[in-house]
């Protein structure tokens, strides 16, 4: 079984012997590599859709782990009753669809112990959604898989510490397990405003206008979270010195 450097960086944030809800389970690999290594007891692995339902049923089978893990077809959680998870597991969505899933399942998250969600995309609604409804983060992981970037948390039940608009788009520092991978997505993605600032044609034209305030909004949210919390850190900063001189922090 090849699971992917995602999959498993997801499955090492599972807390060792929940029960675990896979929600979008497709071929069931993180339950599987979880039960393979013993660290889990039991799993309910479910999808929308039967095609990847039955995929995973396959795996499953193929793996032995049958007693163990059960495939269940369900929207969301809708089909998940509460008490049957310690752990609830959401990845490979968009961030608006993760937020409707958590939305209608709040009956069942009030009686898990942890969340662990990877949005694809529109991460901060995700990260205000678990604020604004009894949620805090625990711990932030990133991981680079295929040239492309995974941010990924575990959330508790619990009051959250106030996030300012830049750590709900980029989370906490210091919540990261994966700090100098962090630090080359936030560099990454500072570089990308940049050349979108340079592109952008000088006109009065009010919508480029508006985006060009809204560019130079990330610019100084993401230069302002490399500051404090990479280049203040010295070994960090020796670390990434090539990567920040033509950097123009003012």
């Amino acid at each position: 079984m090849n699971v992917s450097k995602r999959l498993n960086r997801l499955a090492l944030m599972v807390t060792e012997g929940s029960r675990l809800a896979d929600v979008g389970t497709d071929h069931g690999y993180v339950p599987i590599c979880l039960c393979s290594e013993k660290r889990i007891p039991s799993a309910i692995a479910m999808d929308i859709n039967r095609g990847p339902l039955e995929r995973a049923a396959r795996h499953i089978q193929e793996a032995g782990f049958q007693a163990y893990i059960e495939t269940r077809l369900s929207d969301g959680l809708t089909s998940l009753r509460k008490g049957e998870a310690d752990t609830i597991l959401i990845a490979g969505m968009g961030g608006p669809l993760m937020e409707k899933i958590l939305s209608r399942g709040k009956e069942v998250l009030a009686t898990a112990r942890e969340l662990v969600l990877q949005p694809q995309s529109e991460i901060d609604r995700v990260r205000r959604w678990l604020s604004d409804n009894g949620f805090r983060i625990a711990q932030e992981d990133i991981v680079l898989d295929e040239g492309k970037y995974y941010p990924m948390f575990r959330a508790v039940h619990g009051h959250e510490e106030p996030y300012s608009e830049v750590e709900y788009l980029y989370g906490k520092p210091e919540l990261q397990k994966s700090v100098e991978v962090l630090l080359d997505f936030l560099q990454k993605n500072l570089e990308a405003r940049y050349q979108i600032r340079k592109m952008l044609p000088e006109t009065e034209s009010s919508r480029i206008e508006k985006r060009r305030r809204e560019v130079e909004r990330e610019i100084e949210g993401l230069e302002y979270m490399i500051k404090k919390y990479f280049l203040l850190d010295s070994k960090v900063a020796k670390a990434h010195e090539r990567n920040f001189h033509e950097c123009p922090f003012e």
